[in-house]
């Protein structure tokens, strides 16, 4: 048997995604190199494939991905079974009523807001700054020169990037290289760190030069072909990754199990949950802990809805004492006997 031995393996894309240097356990070369969540579009828990219509603020479609639409036209975004070799879904737009002639303030867009925590590595807004590179397959019924941006979140620092789409409706692979920060506020912490935007869409005020970062918010690229604009236009991305280095390296497949879960630091749900079941006195209150399957970013916001009871009324219930791990299901009773009980639903979010 052979036996290689060395004090150091080195990435050769200049980053700091595989550098083994006495053990073989780096951070971000085991299973986190790509900072994006859910970048193949597979887990959809609010809307498992429905269509999205989504509104001047921005909304969730597939899990960690969400979109802005602020134009006088319209679309729609949703998770398709259509993608290049080695994926199943991509994330769909769709213009169902076009806007040919945007306003400077006006936008619309797709994008995924990354946490702090999971980028704090990069040290951007520091002299020590690393480049990033981010890569994504992209289809369009469109062709031309498309942009986005990466920004912070204090919407003061921005870099517009562009991309060209050379055939419509055929899958490409697009590559962006960018060189990370040493100014402005680059968050660490749960809040957001970076903003990853494609444009689809974007008028004046919130387009850039692309290339360079500026101290201003920007969605995409000065010039940009605009998806919006044209009646039923499509855009689909998926294989979304963004890592430390120079270089795009083969798409990090996470395990499903693992993608979920870290989803759901943001947002989950379950579709049926008894919080009580036991003897009751009408007019007095009966719960119990409903613990969440990860910990949520933060104290999320939790939604109960009602399914079926038994000496309890037909209301929503109420939480409390909601923390990371879980919270608080209560309910009045409005029967006494054995055997009683509630059921229920719940969301919660946490999103960035």
């Amino acid at each position: 048997m052979s036996t290689v031995r060395s004090n150091t393996y080195q990435d050769a894309s200049g980053g700091s995604n595989a550098v083994f240097s006495g053990v073989a356990s780096p951070p971000n070369s085991m299973g986190f190199r790509n900072r994006i969540l859910n970048g193949s579009m597979v887990i959809d828990q609010r809307n498992a494939g429905a269509s999205v219509t989504p509104g001047a603020s921005f909304g969730y479609t597939v899990d960690r991905w969400g979109a802005a639409e602020d134009t006088d036209g319209a679309c729609t975004v949703q998770q398709v079974a259509d993608a290049p070799t080695g994926f199943v879904n991509s994330l769909k737009f769709t213009t169902t009523t076009a806007d040919a002639s945007l306003g400077a303030t006006q936008f619309s867009y797709i994008g995924q807001f990354i946490e702090g925590l999971n980028v704090a590595d990069l040290a951007w807004g520091s002299a020590s700054a690393q480049t990033v590179t981010m890569s994504f397959w992209v289809k369009s019924s469109l062709t031309g020169t498309f942009g986005g941006a990466l920004t912070n979140s204090a919407f003061n620092r921005s870099y517009p990037f562009t991309y060209a789409i050379s055939a419509a409706n055929t899958w490409e692979q697009k590559t962006v290289t960018i060189a990370g920060d040493t100014s402005g506020t680059w968050l660490t912490t749960n809040g957001v760190g970076i903003r990853v935007q494609f444009g689809l869409g974007v008028g004046s005020t919130y387009s850039g030069t692309a290339g360079s970062w500026a101290g201003s918010q920007f969605i995409s690229a000065t010039g940009a072909t605009s998806v919006i604009g044209t009646l039923n236009a499509t855009w689909q991305v998926t294989g979304v990754q963004l890592e430390a280095g120079t270089v795009a390296s083969p798409f990090e497949r996470r395990d499903y199990g693992r993608e979920l879960a870290m989803c759901q630091r943001y947002y989950q749900y379950d579709g049926s949950t008894t919080p009580f079941v036991g003897n009751t006195t009408s007019g007095s209150t009966y719960g119990g802990n409903v613990f969440f399957r990860t910990s949520m970013r933060a104290a999320p916001t939790v939604t109960q809805t009602h399914v079926t009871s038994s000496g309890f009324p037909g209301t929503t219930p109420t939480s409390s004492e909601i923390t990371t791990e879980k919270f608080w299901s209560t309910k009045a009773s409005d029967g006494t006997g054995n055997g009683n009980f509630y059921k229920m639903t719940w969301v919660a979010t946490a999103e960035l």
